[in-house]
């Protein structure tokens, strides 16, 4: 089993930045990819960034490409998804994800609300 525990998310107003971390542990984590999906209320979750599992390619939705950054920590068995210029659009519940090496997503953590509003 793999264990995700993500951290950072609040009330942020529109333009301003928050700074999403996830932390994963247990004896399944085999160091693949990780990514950070959201779901916003009324809508399906969808994938808004992910990493491979060196950190050498990067993928992002089209509505926070250069506004969003993903990395990770490999020593750590961290990700970190830092957002900028948030906007209202991007209000919704973020979470983290991993997937083992060749396979999809499967393991997902908890979630975080992140609002952005006036």
């Amino acid at each position: 089993q793999v264990h995700l525990v993500e951290s950072g998310g609040g009330l942020v107003q529109p333009g301003g930045s928050l700074r999403l971390s996830c932390a994963a542990s247990g004896r399944a984590f085999s160091g693949g990819r990780m990514g950070w999906f959201r779901q916003a209320p009324g809508k399906e979750r969808e994938l808004v960034a992910a990493i491979t599992e060196t950190g050498k390619y990067d993928y992002y939705v089209n509505t926070v490409k250069g506004r969003f950054t993903i990395s990770r920590d490999n020593a750590n068995d961290m990700v970190i998804l830092q957002m900028s210029r948030l906007q209202p659009e991007d209000t919704a519940v973020y979470y983290c994800a991993v997937a083992p090496i060749g396979g999809s997503f499967q393991y997902w953590g908890q979630g975080t609300q992140v609002t952005v509003s006036s």
